[in-house]
């Protein structure tokens, strides 16, 4: 546990802020009798006033790229239900819908991402309107819309997994552009990790 007395320091949050990133957990705050400021990745006692930093790991992020993909816990229970009826109606395997909301919002169904995105398979604005999201904070909603986009996505590249996820970080116009993954350094990292992800999902998941 680490411990700061009475100010976190932004050397310290940003230290505290690159943990939790990598290990995909929460940081726990609180302020103890003495005014001392506490950070833990231990959950205080019950009978302790905290609050809980939370730092999802956003596909813009390029902290990111220090998490050991082939080795992050799978997550393949949350958002069952929801995640199946998409796939049923979309036609989209359930192992590359989880594979993007793991790589999109780590299954955050708050997140918002520095770049607008929203929800779990991390929606901008505009798809939102595009595929008439009304609520993306909404979990059955927006994996609605997300499987309804990668669908799309996948159907205009012929099936391939490389480019429409590629497409789904970076615009399908941009994978046109270049003829494959677009030369942006976010989107060729982003494609890596959706690429591992949706192998040990489906390894798990068949």
């Amino acid at each position: 546990m680490l411990k700061y007395k009475n100010i976190c320091r932004p050397a310290v949050l940003g230290a505290l802020c690159m943990a939790a990133t990598v290990l995909q957990a929460d940081v726990y705050k609180w302020v103890d009798e003495n005014g001392v400021v506490s950070f833990s990745n231990i959950e205080p006692p019950a009978n302790q006033d905290y609050k809980v930093l939370k730092f999802p790991c956003y596909a813009s992020d390029p902290k990111c790229r220090s998490i050991s993909w082939e080795k992050v816990p799978l997550n393949t229970r949350s958002y069952q239900n929801e995640i199946e009826a998409a796939a049923e109606y979309t036609a989209v395997e359930v192992s590359l819908i989880r594979a993007i909301i793991h790589a999109e919002s780590a299954y955050r169904a708050d997140a918002q991402s520095p770049k607008g995105a929203q929800g779990l398979m991390q929606l901008m604005p505009a798809t939102q309107k595009a595929l008439e999201v009304s609520d993306p904070f909404n979990p059955a909603l927006n994996i609605d819309g997300g499987a309804r986009y990668l669908s799309d996505l996948l159907l205009e590249f012929n099936g391939d997994i490389t480019l429409a996820a590629a497409a789904y970080n970076a615009g399908s116009g941009a994978v046109r552009k270049y003829g494959g993954i677009p030369p942006y350094e976010e989107t060729r990292e982003y494609v890596r990790r959706v690429r591992i992800l949706y192998r040990r999902y489906r390894q798990v998941l068949g």
